[in-house]
């Protein structure tokens, strides 16, 4: 098929009627991505919250320290 024939067929692909199997795969396709996103928000939520609770522990102990020193 030569590049001509093939942007014709291209171009009747997009401007004809999608079948309801085709909608209903597109959509299918957008709500895995949407799901594989929000698995990757989560997990990157619970590292921070992960981080930040070992944060708040090292930076107490520090404080705790501290004012020991300074009694």
């Amino acid at each position: 098929m030569s590049f001509r024939q093939t942007t014709i067929q291209y171009i009747k692909d997009i401007l004809r009627a999608k079948t309801i199997s085709e909608v209903i795969y597109a959509e299918l396709q957008e709500a895995h991505l949407r799901k594989l996103e929000a698995e990757t928000a989560a997990e990157y939520a619970d590292a921070a919250i992960e981080f930040n609770e070992r944060r708040i522990q090292r930076l107490e102990r520090r404080l705790h320290q501290h004012k020991q020193e300074v009694l």
